[in-house]
């Protein structure tokens, strides 16, 4: 059995702040976030944010907007001052993946230049489908050359889809029971099929949860796009060699399974931690990433998920 033990700084790629300036976008906008997401939003402090870090071994976090998600440009831009204001005031601690209002095409654009240039924002966040729009949707196209000419992160976060069965059916409560994973696979499997990593190949772009249900559709979509290809229902699409330009985030329970199901699907250098704080709660991802760490050490992998990946993703 390997000891191996951690050399440098851990990075946690799937973190939230409950900012006052969110809080306050979704009373102005009319957004109730336990009615939405049937969650409600949970209490969040820097102060126990870095406790929590402190505990869970975590250098470094990227933070980003919780969800549900904003749309409105100007509401946008002031979480982006807020969280940048956060990271100013814990440097070595918090950085931050600007909020960008999709679907809207210029404000986007303006939005991702004022975060990177003068925020020092490293990367967006963007929702699986902004009001009905999914990633991969060709109107979006601008919005992502302009992220490819700089190389940039994309976080991708899901959101519940515009019409579900809300009522009857337990999935109709709870968005992260499985809305979560479900809208994250489709928009990823729709910017698979319209080529959009293709299209954009400098896109570093991350995909939340253990990948969510794709390494369940794996073999599915690879044999559907064939079939709908030579159907002439599709351009033809190497689903493997598209998925392995993802990188994966860790957020959920990787362990004793998802991580398995994981690795059918991800190269070892595309895995990243994620451990969603504050929405799940400290005690619950200690307890977990205790039994991750344990694996991780035993297979010789931490440095490499928690801190080489890291590195390379953000080329620090």
């Amino acid at each position: 059995m390997t000891t191996e033990a951690k050399s440098a700084r851990t990075v946690d790629f799937h973190a939230h702040a409950i900012l006052p300036s969110y809080v306050d976008a979704l009373q102005r906008l009319g957004i109730d976030a336990a009615a939405e997401e049937g969650f409600p939003l949970p209490r969040w402090s820097a102060a126990e944010h870095l406790q929590f870090m402190a505990a869970a071994g975590i250098d470094f976090t990227v933070l980003s907007m919780a969800t549900p998600h904003i749309s409105d440009g100007k509401f946008a831009r002031a979480v982006n001052e807020e969280f940048a204001d956060l990271c100013r005031k814990y440097p070595d601690k918090f950085g931050f993946a600007a909020t960008l209002p999709l679907p809207n095409v210029e404000e986007s654009i303006e939005e991702f230049h004022h975060a990177t240039e003068n925020l020092d924002a490293l990367g967006v966040k963007v929702a699986s489908n902004s009001d009905g729009v999914y990633l991969g949707d060709e109107s979006l196209d601008p919005i992502f050359a302009e992220l490819d000419g700089q190389g940039a992160l994309v976080i991708i976060h899901p959101g519940p889809a515009r019409t579900l069965p809300r009522t009857g059916v337990v999935t109709g409560k709870v968005m992260a029971l499985f809305e979560y994973p479900a809208d994250t696979t489709r928009a990823v499997l729709n910017m698979l099929a319209n080529r959009t990593l293709e299209k954009f190949p400098r896109l570093k772009v991350v995909v939340p949860h253990c990948g969510s249900f794709l390494p369940y559709m794996k073999q599915r979509a690879g044999a559907m796009f064939q079939m709908l290809a030579a159907m002439n229902l599709m351009e033809p699409v190497n689903f493997a060699a598209g998925v392995g330009k993802l990188f994966f985030d860790t957020a959920g329970d990787p362990m004793p399974e998802q991580f398995d199901m994981l690795t059918k699907i991800a190269d070892l250098d595309k895995i990243i931690l994620g451990t969603d704080y504050p929405y799940v709660p400290a005690q619950v991802i200690l307890r977990k990433k205790n039994l991750f760490d344990t694996e991780l050490t035993r297979r010789g992998l931490i440095n490499k998920i928690y801190v080489d990946n890291a590195r390379a993703l953000l080329e620090v």
